[in-house]
């Protein structure tokens, strides 16, 4: 866990972004078939390769994102694979178990255990869809960070996330009660950026959460529109999440240098649209 004088993870969030000066997350979402040809198609290979991408664009994120899926695939090693590379983040950044979980209460306890307490993860992605009851005791820790679900990147989601219609849809009763439950200000929300329209409703819904911005990259999703209407005035309340464009930025024995290259560019066209001097290519 990042150090620190502040008593809740939002407070914990805030300060990581300004001493780093990036909104930039890296996301780990190492697919088996895309790691370099140098390297074994193993859990070993993956563990080689996500070390490296973490010592390559440690110096331009303000957090790291380690999808479980692309570890859990690959059975008992994978999990092996999962604490190696979790190990290997660095206590400077906001590690963020991106494992999606929920369920009733005494499960939930389960997952919070494994992910906070066997794992060194200082946030994890949750779905809210079983409500309060089945989200507090992910929420019962003022220094973990839950980021529900909410108006995701993908595009199916407005088949569930639309409903009834869109003057009261789904996705902004999800982020009013998510509001409800930040009591211990560790609460914030994933909302992706190929929908931007309604990223500045949910901004709107709630000013004072953090977001998990995905969708950008690969995805499509605009990031100047993300970083103005995601990103708060204090730029603090926001991380913009970018993984497949940073990883697999060169497919061979250079991974790690055009990862680094890509990052940087990320983390500074994140800097230009906060300054307002970005311009689009």
């Amino acid at each position: 866990m990042i150090t620190s004088r502040h008593k809740t993870f939002i407070g914990l969030f805030q300060q990581t972004l300004r001493e780093r000066q990036s909104l930039l997350c890296v996301g780990l979402d190492p697919d088996l078939q895309k790691v370099p040809a140098n390297l074994p198609r193993s859990a070993e290979g993956i563990i080689t390769f996500c070390k490296e991408i973490i010592a390559a664009t440690h110096d331009f994120a303000a957090a790291f994102k380690v999808n479980f899926a692309f570890f859990e695939a690959l059975g008992k090693s994978g999990w092996a694979a999962l604490e190696a590379v979790a190990a290997a983040l660095p206590d400077d950044v906001i590690k963020i178990a991106d494992a999606k979980r929920g369920d009733i209460g005494h499960t939930a306890q389960m997952y919070a255990e494994a992910i906070f307490r066997q794992l060194p993860f200082d946030a994890m992605t949750a779905n809210p869809y079983l409500g309060e009851d089945a989200a507090q005791p992910f929420l019962d820790d003022p220094h973990k960070g839950v980021f529900f679900l909410c108006r995701t990147s993908n595009p199916g989601s407005s088949d569930i996330q639309n409903f009834p219609d869109r003057t009261r849809p789904l996705y902004l009763h999800i982020a009013s009660q998510v509001r409800e439950w930040n009591i211990e200000e560790n609460a914030g929300l994933v909302v992706g950026a190929t929908h931007p329209r309604e990223l500045q409703q949910v901004r709107k819904t709630t000013p004072d959460l953090p977001f998990l911005i995905p969708g950008v990259g690969a995805q499509g999703g605009d990031l100047e529109a993300a970083v103005r209407v995601g990103a708060t005035a204090s730029s603090d309340l926001a991380i913009i999440n970018a993984s497949r464009t940073i990883l697999y930025a060169d497919p061979g024995n250079k991974f790690a240098e055009a990862a680094a290259r890509e990052a940087e560019k990320m983390r500074g066209k994140i800097r230009a649209i906060l300054q307002g001097s970005f311009t689009a290519h």
